[in-house]
């Protein structure tokens, strides 16, 4: 059994998770990383790689790649070529570098989204379209899908589409169908597709696998650049290690040309962990899954409903979507803060009115921002 119920980010003083509200009685679950310990595998991989003393520049070795290469195939049944591989000191990095590489024309993306895919076109100088997701009230929450018609008749040939999957923050789960219609249209109005993966092994509901976009068929494949990165399943972000898949040798080049002489090398230790997570992180994962499902119910279970919350039913990731348009509060971020509880205000996401909770922390931590935010409520 593996240890989710210590709160490992209280213990360090770099943390910017909690270091924004330091001094003050406010329960940080905003930034979108683990207070759980990572996986101990991980830890002692970085310990012997740490204990050899010296830290030159780094590159991933043939076993790295071969850990990244074997992960996709054993989680996703998605075959690789390790030449695809693109390493990357971050993922936001790769949508930049993404929007650089594709062309001048628009960039298309679906909101709600996590901020860098509104602001990595603007960086690029290139027309953002912003086509807001197509929302369905249920009885719990929410459900999200995308605008198919309004994709279509937006789409300008060329074009750039930048797609989460899953989606941060609505959580949710592209179906086959769903992923097929995209490449549809993807190949109709001749887009590249720019895929961020980084949740796909955070996939909530038992017995779901993920497919990569770029999997779907080879001429989709050869259009699509995939990012991913071990830091959001295993909390290691602070080791800045991700990477690009890119099959398509002309586009791999395209990327690869804009990062010369701009994007750094990878940090040598965030290969150690992510190899070190890759291959031997499966067990730590499939734990940690439990938890945050568990963990997830506790959410919708305590907030939907209360004074017109409603809480979407995340399918994936270990992020809360909180539509609190129908509470009467204007500023819902700034409610709950001053209750003592660190959200993300959904503004940020282009949606004011909500907010996203991180439930990935122990049990207890979860409690008790909880309470806070249903006593603030209870006093409306």
């Amino acid at each position: 059994m593996y240890d989710f119920s210590t709160s490992a980010a209280q213990t360090v003083d770099d943390s910017v998770k909690w270091r924004k509200y330091a001094g003050r009685d406010v329960l940080p679950l905003w930034i979108a990383d683990m207070d759980f310990l990572s996986p101990p595998e991980v830890t002692a991989a970085l310990t012997e790689r740490v204990a050899k003393g010296i830290f030159a520049y780094g590159e991933p070795t043939d076993s790295t790649i071969a850990a990244i290469v074997k992960a996709c195939a054993r989680d996703y049944g998605w075959v690789l070529e390790p030449s695809w591989l693109v390493p990357l000191p971050g993922l936001v990095a790769g949508l930049n570098i993404a929007c650089r590489a594709t062309g001048t024309g628009d960039v298309l993306t679906a909101t709600p989204i996590y901020p860098p895919f509104m602001s990595a076109p603007q960086f690029a100088e290139r027309r953002l379209l912003k086509l807001p997701l197509r929302e369905t009230r249920l009885d719990a929450g929410s459900r999200w899908e995308w605008d198919f018609d309004a994709l279509d008749a937006a789409a300008t040939r060329g074009a750039t589409l930048l797609l989460c999957h899953p989606h941060n923050p609505v959580g949710r789960i592209w179906t086959r169908d769903e992923l097929n219609r995209l490449g549809e249209i993807a190949e109709k109005h001749d887009l590249t597709v720019v895929s961020d993966e980084i949740h796909c092994d955070l996939l909530l509901e038992p017995g779901t696998r993920h497919t990569p976009f770029a999997a779907l068929s080879p001429e989709l494949a050869a259009r699509t650049i995939t990012l991913m990165a071990p830091s959001k399943t295993y909390n290691v972000p602070g080791l800045g290690c991700s990477f690009a898949v890119i099959g398509n040798p002309e586009l791999r080049h395209a990327f690869q040309k804009v990062m010369r002489g701009i994007v750094p090398h990878v940090n040598l230790l965030g290969y150690t962990a992510a190899e070190a997570a890759f291959r031997d992180g499966v067990a730590w994962r499939t734990q940690l899954l439990a938890v945050l499902r568990d963990n997830r119910d506790v959410v919708s279970t305590a907030l939907d409903g209360l004074k017109g919350l409603r809480v979407t039913v995340s399918q994936a990731t270990f992020l809360a979507w909180i539509d609190c348009r129908d509470t009467g509060l204007q500023h819902p971020q700034h409610f709950f803060e001053q209750a003592g509880v660190g959200l993300s205000d959904g503004a940020d996401f282009g949606l004011p009115g909500f907010v996203r909770l991180n439930f990935a922390c122990p049990r207890a931590t979860l409690d008790q921002a909880l309470g806070r935010m249903r006593e603030a409520l209870a006093a409306l």
